[in-house]
């Protein structure tokens, strides 16, 4: 008899989920990193001009549910080569779940600004600095490596903001738990978190690695019973097994492993095959951000920068993040290319219409730029007042300029954000892979090379790089897979070598749109003060 053990990697498979902000992608992948099938379904975000931003989690299982019947009608799998599951996906966001494990609310995504004046005044004081009363920031720096943010787009804010305005809500509410835990306890009927899932609350002492118990004095800080949080296990570790009736539901195995979330950063890095030091990732998905490994704690709460436990043992982690990187591409498509751009009437654009606009505007769009800010920017100021701007538009100013600007102004961001997290972590990162859905795209990977002024090298299959980050994480944990068959179960596909001639009017432009948040950032606020007077 065949065991699951003696089975080539290829055979043994991950039920693998990649909860992103638009929406789930469900894939089977084999051990030894290839993507075998996926779905991918979205769900609803609901938004409003008060900062709302929020999405019903019931949303999520009934999507993957749905990609698990449509993977199981196709039969690439058989169901007994399926020997773990594995979530990742967004973070920093707040499911409210009650003590049966009923959702009891909507979950508040990352997105959402609603908490600014509860956060402000749960970390501020009549003697502040930057926001913060100076032994609260201190004590949070010294023990995590970052802070929640006195702005309330983070779980800290989310928590306030159910016990302040809806104590219906919070009454209700056992645990206030981050998306991939909430799936993980879909999964095994069990509430539990570890110092991964957990980091955008900045409750755990990250000064050591793999902590399993919430950090009292910075829950008193932040305001929230460490026993109204999932209680905390290892990071590399399995939280439970899958139900019987959810095995049934899903077409996979009852009782097989279902690992610790991963936060998709933490995913993304080993899905990209950047697993050694200063080897660096660019992420191009719903937000845009740079990562690596290092083995130091290093914070920039300045910049909304701090390295943070990873999913390796021993290592840390570069966190940074711009809320609206592939957002951008999606609001351009949505809202710029039209059908009279040579589409098919009635026809959604794609990114390769994309491709084909921008590709025929030369590097610099006419002088054209974009200040990429639709929802704000975290990483490396943060602002959730400005918002994003054309500049330079003159009267020959046409579709396709704009097209091309949006797509050079996400690039300059990112280099922005890679300039400032090289000073963090004190070494300039090499070996950069690009993954996520705008990774798709030829013309955009060409001009973040040119935008960088270094090569950029395309993973194979990007949009679904966190699935094989999370599936290969439970190699680990199931002990499969050792730490150093990580870095060759990813392969680039193309290498995009930045031109030197558009490089260098990149260079020359690019100071300009690092002056751009402070030139714009006053009647941003002014703007908004009026449009949200108090």
């Amino acid at each position: 008899m065949t065991t699951s053990d003696d089975r080539s990697r290829a055979e043994q498979v991950v039920l693998a989920i990649d909860l992103g902000t638009g929406g789930p992608k469900t894939a089977y992948v084999g051990l030894d990193g290839t993507i075998i099938d996926h779905d991918h379904r979205r769900v609803d975000i609901r938004t409003a001009p008060d900062g709302t931003a929020v999405e019903d989690a019931t949303q999520w299982w009934d999507a993957i549910v749905a990609s698990c019947e449509v993977l199981s009608s196709r039969a690439t799998v058989p169901p007994d080569q399926i020997v773990a599951v594995a979530c990742t996906g967004q973070w920093g966001s707040t499911v409210p779940v009650g003590r049966d494990g009923e959702l009891v609310g909507d979950c508040i995504l990352w997105l959402d600004q609603r908490a600014h004046e509860l956060a402000a005044r749960q970390l501020g004081g009549r003697v502040a600095v930057e926001g913060y009363r100076p032994r609260v920031v201190l004590e949070f720096i010294r023990r995590t490596g970052g802070a929640p943010s006195p702005l309330g787009n983070d779980p800290m804010g989310q928590r306030l903001w159910i016990r302040h305005e809806q104590p219906d809500v919070d009454r209700r509410t056992a645990y206030f738990m981050e998306p991939v835990d909430y799936l993980n306890m879909r999964f095994t009927g069990k509430a539990a978190a570890s110092q991964a899932s957990m980091l955008a609350s900045f409750l755990t002492d990250n000064r050591g690695l793999d902590a399993v118990a919430y950090d009292r004095l910075l829950c008193g800080f932040a305001g929230v019973d460490p026993e109204r949080l999932p209680p905390l296990q290892p990071i590399r570790s399995i939280v439970g097994e899958v139900l019987p009736a959810v095995a049934d539901e899903l077409g996979i195995p009852a009782g097989i492993p279902v690992v610790t979330g991963l936060p998709d950063l933490h995913a993304a890095t080993l899905g990209s095959g950047a697993v050694r030091d200063f080897h660096g990732h660019l992420s191009i998905s719903t937000s845009a951000w740079v990562g690596c490994h290092t083995h130091d704690k290093r914070t920039s709460l300045m910049n909304q920068m701090a390295t943070v436990p990873a999913a390796l043992d021993g290592r840390y982690v570069l966190v940074n993040n711009h809320d609206c990187g592939g957002a951008s591409m999606e609001w351009l498509l949505d809202m710029v290319v039209a059908p009279d751009d040579g589409l098919t009437p009635g026809a959604s654009p794609t990114l390769s219409d994309l491709d084909r606009v921008a590709g025929g505007v030369a590097p610099g769009a006419d002088g054209v730029m974009f200040a990429p800010w639709l929802k704000g920017m975290r990483s490396p100021a943060a602002d959730t007042a400005v918002r994003a701007a054309f500049l330079n538009v003159g009267i020959d100013t046409g579709r396709a300029h704009l097209v091309r600007a949006v797509l050079e102004g996400v690039a300059h961001q990112v280099r922005w954000i890679l300039d400032i997290s090289e000073k963090v972590v004190r070494h300039p990162l090499h070996d950069l892979r690009a993954i996520g859905g705008g990774a798709q795209s030829d013309v955009w990977c060409q001009i973040h090379a040119d935008v960088i002024g270094r090569p950029v090298h395309r993973v194979a299959q990007p949009l679904v790089a966190n699935v094989r980050g999370a599936a290969l994480f439970a190699g680990l944990v199931t002990g499969r897979l050792a730490e150093s068959d990580i870095e060759g179960a990813a392969t680039v596909d193309r290498v995009f070598t930045p031109d030197p001639d558009a490089s260098a009017l990149y260079e020359s432009r690019h100071g300009e749109f690092v002056k751009l948040h402070k030139e714009l950032k006053g009647v941003a606020h002014r703007l908004h003060r009026i449009t949200h007077p108090a």
